[in-house]
Order: C-alpha cells, then sequence, then structure tokens
C-alpha cells in the first residue's frame, strides 16, 4: 500500500517505521518546509493518507485529500472547529474521512470504559469526576484531545456537569479537566470520582508512542476501500 504522510514530527516518522515494517511503501513526508509537495500526490499515486501534523495545517491537508480522491485519517488536535465542514465536504465529494482524537486501541477502549463508568455513576452525584491529563512538554494543544473525547464521553452521561474547562479547580457544575506538562511523558489519563468516604478511578498510562502509530497503520490499512465520515468505533465494530 502506497501512503502519504502528512506531517513528519516524532508521530510521523513512528507511522513511518512501522509502516515500512508491516510491508507499506511511503509515497511522500510533508512537512512545514515542503509543503507544496502535496500537489505531487493524488489517487494514483496513493492509496491513504496518514495526517499527523499542526492545528493550522490539518485543515489544508485533509482538504486537498478529499478534493483528490485521496481516502485521509487524521490524529490532528486543535482544529477541530472546521471539523464540521471536512465532513460536510466529505460528504459532497464521496470522499473517505476517518477522524481519531487518539489511535491506541487501548485507549479506544479506555473511552469505553469511561462512558460505562459514568453511566455507573449517574444517580449518585455525592461523587465528583474530574479528568487529568499529563504530556510531554512538546504538546501544543491543552487539553490532550483524548482528555476532551473522555470530557465529553462523561457529560453525555453526567446530566449535574454542564460543561468541561481547563483549569485545575472549577465550579460544582463544571467538569475539570488538569493538564500537566512533563518531560518524556507519551501520555497519562486519570478519571477519578471522589467523594468524602472513598474515591474511584481509572486510569490510561501510554509508555511510548508505538501504540498510537501502530493503530493508525491498522486503520489505514482498514480504510483505504471505505467511503464515507468514520471513526474508530467503526473501526473496532463498538
Amino acid at each position: 500500500m502506497n501512503i502519504l504522510l502528512l506531517g513528519y514530527g516524532k508521530m510521523g516518522r513512528a507511522i513511518e517505521a512501522i509502516a515500512i515494517e508491516r510491508g507499506h511503501n511511503i509515497v511522500g513526508k510533508i512537512n512545514e518546509n515542503n509543503l507544496n509537495d502535496i500537489k505531487k500526490h493524488n489517487s494514483t499515486n496513493t492509496d491513504v493518507a496518514i495526517e499527523f501534523s499542526q492545528p493550522d495545517a490539518a485543515y489544508n491537508n485533509i482538504n486537498y485529500c478529499i478534493d483528490n480522491s485521496i481516502p485521509v485519517l487524521s490524529g490532528t488536535t486543535g482544529w477541530l472547529d472546521k471539523k464540521a465542514d471536512i465532513e460536510t465536504l466529505c460528504k459532497q465529494k464521496e470522499g473517505t474521512f476517518f477522524y481519531a482524537s487518539n489511535y491506541s486501541i487501548g485507549v479506544n477502549l479506555f473511552f469505553r470504559l469511561n462512558e460505562q463508568l459514568a453511566t455507573l455513576m449517574y444517580s449518585f452525584e455525592e461523587y465528583n469526576v474530574d479528568i487529568e491529563e499529563i504530556h510531554h512538554t512538546e504538546k501544543k494543544d491543552s487539553p490532550s484531545g483524548t482528555a476532551i473525547t473522555l470530557a465529553e464521553g462523561i457529560l453525555k452521561h453526567t446530566p449535574h456537569k454542564k460543561q468541561w474547562i481547563n483549569k485545575p479547580y472549577g465550579a460544582k457544575e463544571d467538569l475539570v479537566i488538569n493538564s500537566i506538562r512533563e518531560d518524556k511523558v507519551p501520555g497519562t489519563h486519570t478519571i477519578k470520582y471522589s467523594s468524602s468516604v472513598d474515591d474511584i478511578e481509572i486510569k490510561h498510562t501510554a509508555h511510548s508512542r508505538e501504540g498510537f502509530a501502530k493503530g493508525a497503520v491498522m486503520v489505514a490499512e482498514w480504510l483505504r476501500d471505505k467511503k464515507g465520515v468514520l471513526d474508530m468505533n467503526d473501526f473496532l465494530k463498538l
């Protein structure tokens, strides 16, 4: 399979290594230094594009792929205010667009566990819930896309929480996401329900980028013959 990499930072290089290990061909590596090279790629020489760039580049990268009939999956966060426009374009063009805030299989199972726990806690308002996410100091967006997905899953089942906020503390109706940045941390997310008598906590800890990168390549392999707007629930058949 011919794969175009849109974004070639640490994640892009991790994806490249796994893709080559799994027998795929990298036909291009687009970053801020060669943006115009994306125009060399279309559906005749590219089977799928994997987009892990920067928030200010993601929209144009994905838009180009859809316009040129290249199936594209994205894991870039920080641009999602324009995601609805991309989904509309994908439907108009009968293209292929896949988005996930996190491609780790373990994290996506954690998303489901998070929602199941929120459902169980629905009637017990004496427990206050909050989220802590820890990432490496090079991460530019805050909170993480994974933390936002976790927050949305909790809010769906917790009517006394009205919104998430990215602060260490908040009002009773706020779902707090506390973002911490430490050197060399791939990603740790903790959901904690606290009461005066006990705490309930679930946590996902990534040990490296490999889980994210392998998940992205596995999705790319699955995506090449699909159409429409898709996500990890489609891939995992959850």
